[in-house]
């Protein structure tokens, strides 16, 4: 039998009772002496699964021991001494170039291997927001004395984070604080959207990111808020108002980015929110007069939330619309970009080619089915209400 290391394979038991292949990515002793327990990444599953198990869900009998894998030398060109001596100088310029080039990749690859290695283990299990204790998904780069704790107090209106809950209480009663730092610019239907400027309030900013990194596998904006705006959604009743998402977008953007990070906290997911921030993201474009796309790479829920979001928004142009109808003119419409339009279609099907040239081709039949499928928990943001700073 095989011991248990880091980077083996075993199968362990999972909520529903049955056994999945996991990668085994840390080991450690239990609460109780002899009492090993490990962190596993379930091979079939998302990382937000991973977790820590203790020995007796693990089928020992089953551990396959890390494959050792040799180091292979990396490719180097040969040197000028075997080039022709006529090449130019050109070639030579552009060769160098290229060596440069795999060296910047080599390296690059090599710090993404190194924090690949740091943030693969959660570091918190559970946090305390407001009424809601929520399981986290995975590491956050939060101080080394915070960053041990197996739960975190965090304050759900300045967004400070604490060891221990007496510490919260006696906090709670300091904090002034009902509703994010910034200026109101949407109100409706119990729903606020603050916008907070990342270099005005830098300390709730990061905070706020802290946290969201907790439920976004990709994210790495964490200290260097200053150039962000944050636009955070709300709950509100008579304690304050309730941050129940949020996104980021670069203040100037020379990609066309009109958001960066996009988060809904899992209490609150499956009730459309997602939707609507991206909906307001794409107003704020209108506003300024451009098309917009996200940063990529999107989380899967991300990705998830802005497809089903173009697809809705797409339909029900094509389901009102009479005549003729270009890529260009939907995205003048919608302020989305035009590779996100095309991208969405050919997932639809609904993009022939006809005639030498690429058509849409769909029937009112094919809309209402595809809306059908997409609309529901679709909260919809009011757009008679000027999204401004509201007096």
């Amino acid at each position: 039998m095989n011991k248990l290391e880091i980077g083996a394979h075993v199968l362990c038991k999972w909520r529903d009772d049955q056994y999945h292949k996991c990668e085994i990515l840390d080991v450690r002793e239990g609460p109780t002496p002899g009492n090993t327990e490990v962190y596993v990444h379930y091979v079939e599953f998302n990382r937000r699964l991973d977790e820590w198990v203790s020995i007796d869900k693990v089928d020992v009998s089953s551990v396959q021991a890390k494959e050792k894998s040799e180091e292979k030398p990396h490719h180097v060109e040969k040197g000028p001494e075997n080039r022709k001596i006529t090449r130019n100088l050109k070639r030579k310029y552009e060769e160098l170039n290229h060596l440069q080039k795999q060296d910047e990749d080599s390296k690059l690859a090599a710090l993404e291997k190194e924090h690949e290695e740091i943030t693969k283990v959660k570091n918190i299990n559970t946090i305390e927001l407001g009424r809601y204790e929520i399981d986290t998904w995975y590491f956050s780069p939060y101080p080394e004395e915070f960053a041990k704790c197996d739960k975190l107090y965090i304050c759900e209106f300045c967004l400070k984070y604490m060891k221990k809950k007496k510490t919260l209480n006696r906090h709670k009663l300091k904090c002034d604080l009902r509703h994010p730092p910034g200026n109101e610019i949407y109100r409706n239907a119990g729903l606020s959207v603050f916008e907070v400027d990342g270099k005005k309030n830098k300390i709730y900013c990061q905070n706020l990111c802290l946290l969201a990194k907790l439920f976004l596998d990709h994210k790495t904006l964490y200290y260097d808020v200053e150039p962000f705006l944050f636009y955070i959604m709300t709950e509100c009743d008579s304690r304050g108002c309730h941050t129940v998402g949020y996104f980021s977008k670069e203040k100037n953007s020379q990609e066309d980015y009109n958001l960066a990070c996009i988060l809904t906290l899992p209490p609150f997911q499956r009730k459309g929110y997602g939707k609507l921030l991206i909906s307001f993201a794409y107003e704020l474009s209108k506003k300024e007069g451009k098309v917009g796309t996200p940063e990529k790479p999107l989380s899967d829920l991300g990705l998830l939330s802005f497809r089903s979001y173009w697809t809705n928004v797409l339909l029900e142009i094509l389901r009102k619309h009479r005549g003729n109808l270009s890529i260009k003119d939907i995205s003048e419409m919608t302020a989305i970009k035009t590779e996100d339009i095309i991208s969405t279609l050919q997932s639809l099907n609904l993009i022939k080619y006809w005639k030498g040239q690429h058509i849409i081709s769909v029937t009112p039949k094919v809309i209402e089915e595809h809306l059908k499928t997409t609309a529901k928990n679709t909260v919809k943001l009011n757009q008679r209400i000027c999204i401004g700073h509201l007096q």
